[in-house]
């Protein structure tokens, strides 16, 4: 088993920065890609950010050039840097965890809130 759990969130001003992390625990090997998701209320979860285990790293246009997520592989630790944040940056972060047998793992989520 594999368990995520997210930090980091909170309020910040429109062109702020928040940094999320999330700590995975279980095991670990059994862990491929590691993202981020988000979902603001009343919409459906998108995808945001992905880092493979070798560290390639892909972007939803929405955040590319502004968000950047890396992996720390000796803390089993996942990051989202958010720079430049916008109110439509607004949601529910989680982290998801894909693992080699095409299980997905979730996190509880946190929250980021963008004011104008």
């Amino acid at each position: 088993q594999v368990q995520l759990v997210e930090s980091g969130g909170g309020l910040v001003q429109a062109g702020g920065s928040l940094k999320l992390s999330c700590a995975a625990s279980g095991i670990i090997y059994t862990i491929n890609n590691l993202g981020w998701y988000r979902q603001a209320p009343g919409k459906q979860r998108d995808w945001v950010a992905t880092i493979g285990r070798g560290g390639g790293t892909n972007y939803a246009d929405s955040v590319k050039g502004r968000f950047t997520i890396s992996r720390d592989n000796a803390k089993n630790t996942v990051y989202l840097q958010m720079n430049s944040l916008k109110p439509e940056d607004t949601g529910v972060y989680y982290c998801n965890a894909a693992l080699i047998n095409g299980q997905n793992k979730w996190g509880q989520g946190t929250q980021v809130t963008v004011s104008a």
